[in-house]
């Protein structure tokens, strides 16, 4: 009996709460940290195996709703821990709900700091909804690698 009680208590709490009891919110200072995690890795490793271990979902560069991407300077895709069908397209003319090119700010924030923190919204698969977010981006050679956080 305790089992089958155990049991529905844990569907009761997936029901209501879906993936965020699977996944814990990361934060900024994590984005931040995956971002230079994965450039160290870059550098460490090559481009080839830098990009297929950045798009590896299970890999050491995807945890809870924080993953690694990386574009070129052209906005082209080169690598998505979340989105496979991402990769190899060019998402500059991506926009946000309140029609902000947050991509196309992530290449001129690139070209002119050469790292830092950008704010737009985006869908969070996990609530569904269409939440604030920050990314922090960086530019290493001729990519941009970033990580985003949604806002608590």
């Amino acid at each position: 009996m305790k089992k089958v009680v155990l049991l529905s208590v844990i569907c009761f709490i997936f029901v209501f709460f879906g993936r965020d009891v699977l996944y814990a919110a990361g934060t900024p200072a994590e984005a931040e940290a995956m971002v230079k995690k994965a450039i160290a890795f870059y550098k460490a490793n090559g481009k080839d195996k830098a990009f297929s271990e950045i798009s590896n979902p299970q890999g050491q560069f995807v945890k809870d709703d924080l993953y690694i991407f990386v574009y070129d300077m052209n906005g082209k895709c080169m690598a998505h821990g979340f989105n496979k069908a991402m990769i190899g397209k060019d998402l500059k003319e991506m926009k946000d709900p309140d029609g902000v090119y947050f991509v196309k700010e992530r290449i001129e924030l690139a070209k002119t700091k050469g790292k830092g923190w950008q704010d737009y919204k985006f869908t969070n698969p996990g609530t569904k909804k269409i939440e604030k977010k920050t990314a922090y981006i960086e530019k290493v050679d001729d990519y941009i690698f970033g990580c985003g956080a949604y806002k608590q």
